[in-house]
């Protein structure tokens, strides 16, 4: 898969570089992300944040697309949007926002572009987005995003602080209405 840069209003979804870094290592020190993204346990260093870029810059298995959520107007790191379990037309969806970026539309902006080019160029059938049920504002982005709830998976994944979550499941076929941004 190669890799793109996708426009969304005030924002550029582009791929991971070695120059985030630094901000991926705030931003996955922030406890809101590290409860509701899981990194695995151990300290989060400059090490750790660019094998986290590396790894999600490897798009070369065609299973994932990840990118960087960055402001178009000055390429500040607003946050991570990525598909992923690309498999027989369906994947899934994950995020995060850093604290300053919070409250503003930038999670739905990003995550209805990818949405949508998941459909258009990887002509996917099914994007799934998951969250803790005890993640309301993940809730919020996902009903924003046009993700209708389809169901709750009893826990089903263990998040940051090593609890076993209710998940909702939502998701979004290629053949639901467009989402007007």
């Amino acid at each position: 898969m190669e890799h793109v840069e996708l426009a969304a209003a005030d924002l550029l979804l582009r791929p991971w570089r070695d120059e985030d870094a630094p901000a991926v290592r705030d931003a996955l020190r922030d406890e809101a992300i590290a409860q509701w993204n899981p990194q695995g346990g151990g300290p989060i260093d400059d090490e750790v944040a660019l094998l986290w870029i590396r790894r999600r810059a490897d798009w070369s298995s065609g299973s994932h697309a990840s990118m960087a959520v960055t402001s178009a107007a000055d390429g500040k790191l607003l946050g991570s949007v990525s598909l992923h379990g690309i498999h027989d037309g369906d994947g899934s969806i994950g995020y995060w926002t850093v604290a300053a970026a919070r409250g503003r539309g930038v999670a739905v902006r990003a995550v209805v572009r990818l949405t949508e080019w998941a459909f258009a160029d990887l002509r996917l059938h099914r994007v799934e987005l998951c969250h803790a049920v005890a993640n309301p504002a993940s809730c919020r982005v996902a009903d924003r995003a046009g993700f209708p709830a389809e169901g709750t998976l009893r826990e089903s994944y263990q998040y940051g602080d090593g609890r076993r979550y209710d998940e909702h499941l939502h998701a979004r076929l290629a053949t639901d209405r467009q989402i007007t941004r």
